[in-house]
């Protein structure tokens, strides 16, 4: 008997999940994340708005993105991530849809 065959997802399929469902794409294979807690939503809305402030007051021109924003590790279509808060400096790397490259920060709070 014939073993099934995993299935290997792409940024095509991650990007046509529906709006209300949250998930990583890595190695090809959705990992569904769960809703947060109200502390984590606390912790990552006092970060954002420091770092925020901070890059602003500095006249940095990185931006500060908080999840849900997707973020294109490597250029090969089967791996993306919604880090807690990412910081890009390199406007090149950003799209309409997230970062395609490495931010240059990232924060995951657990």
């Amino acid at each position: 008997m014939a073993l099934p065959q995993q299935k290997f997802y792409t940024e095509e399929d991650y990007y046509n999940l529906p709006e209300n469902v949250r998930a990583e794409l890595i190695d090809g294979q959705f990992y569904n994340r769960t809703a947060p807690s109200r502390i984590h939503q606390t912790i990552l809305s006092e970060l954002h708005i420091v770092i925020g402030s901070y890059i602003k007051s500095k006249n940095g021109s990185c931006r500060v993105y908080p999840v849900p924003f997707a973020v294109k590790l490597f250029d090969d279509r089967k791996n993306i991530v919604e880090p807690d808060i990412s910081v890009i400096c390199n406007p090149n790397k950003l799209t309409d849809r997230g970062c395609s490259g490495t931010p240059d920060w990232i924060i995951e709070i657990f």
